[in-house]
């Protein structure tokens, strides 16, 4: 079971996820903005590599291949950016929610966000699924989101906050993010062999870049005081609604896909693929969304909650579905 969680990614960096929260919680003054580290400075030029190196492991034979059954791509994607912010909007007009609440701000954004790709990936081979399928999928939805999620952000932000500007924020993240995927794209058959043989590095380096992200999101809103209002009741509530979100999708994905006759490899990953949500993109597209440091952190707790979630019961669940097509 260790072994397990270890592969789908709940080791020792959700670890220091945590630990640099508690760090923010206790040190606040060492990651804001007027800190003589400059921290998080330091985090919005990471971004930018984080995503030059993400382009550069994008290959593009690879990509051509996987495109042939659009049937499952269409499932997958569709859950990750329609049904996802849909059932959260709703959630959102039934139970009358504030729509300024950062929390929920958080959760419409998780809603909102791409698929991830490690995770995803090796859960639809622990599961015995589609595993070159699961690949393009999560690539590819994580090209999507770059457009998608700020589409989706705008529409709430907008009315939330007046001073959001759509196009100053679509112009950062053209800059910060799609031009350095571009590049790396480009250079793909070039360097592309570099990024493979160093991929092991520049997994550390994306996760120490996200390290730096969370603490300095936290340490500005703990010293801006923004979760003096939260219980630890209501963080435990949002976990609950966190994992009720998850199951939800992960069933209507069951659903759909047998509607349609999938077969067992293909069903497995739409499961995987359409239920998951990305903490990198999350959290270095939150760097641009929410330039308000104060309110990233809050915005990022139904994030790294989710997150956390969809790792434990994921992992199960495709642990389950390996043995049953062992036996």
């Amino acid at each position: 079971m260790f072994q397990l969680l270890n592969k789908v990614g709940l080791n020792g960096f959700f670890l220091l996820l945590i630990l640099a929260i508690v760090a923010a919680y206790f040190f606040p003054q060492l990651g804001t903005e007027d800190s003589v580290l400059h921290l998080p400075l330091i985090a919005e030029y990471g971004v930018i590599v984080i995503f030059f190196f993400y382009g550069l492991k994008l290959n593009r034979d690879k990509l051509k291949a996987g495109l042939g059954n659009w049937k499952l791509h269409l499932i997958i994607q569709s859950s990750t950016f329609l049904l996802f912010p849909l059932l959260v909007m709703c959630a959102g007009l039934a139970f009358g929610i504030d729509k300024a609440s950062p929390l929920w701000i958080g959760a419409f954004y998780l809603a909102a966000l791409p698929s991830t790709v490690s995770s995803s990936v090796v859960m639809v081979g622990i599961a015995g699924g589609n595993l070159p399928a699961a690949i393009f999928n999560a690539s590819i939805s994580s090209i999507i989101g770059i457009f998608i999620t700020p589409l989706w952000m705008s529409s709430i932000l907008e009315t939330s906050n007046s001073d959001f500007d759509v196009t100053g924020i679509m112009l950062k993240l053209c800059l910060q993010v799609l031009l350095p995927v571009v590049l790396g794209f480009l250079l793909n058959k070039r360097f592309g062999v570099f990024a493979e043989k160093h991929k092991d590095a520049l997994r550390n380096f994306d996760q120490l870049i996200i390290l730096l992200i969370v603490f300095t999101s936290f340490s500005e809103s703990f010293a801006g005081n923004m979760f003096a209002g939260q219980s630890v009741w209501e963080i435990a509530l949002l976990g609950v609604i966190m994992q009720a979100l998850f199951f939800l999708v992960f069933g209507v994905m069951y659903f759909v896909s047998n509607l349609i006759g999938l077969n067992r490899e293909d069903r497995i990953t739409v499961l995987f693929c359409g239920s998951k949500k990305s903490l990198v993109q999350g959290a270095v597209m939150g760097k641009v969304l929410f330039p308000n440091p104060v309110m990233l952190g809050v915005v990022l707790l139904p994030l790294m909650l989710y997150h956390a979630l969809q790792l434990l019961s994921g992992s199960v669940i495709a642990g389950r579905m390996g043995e049953k097509k062992i036996n």
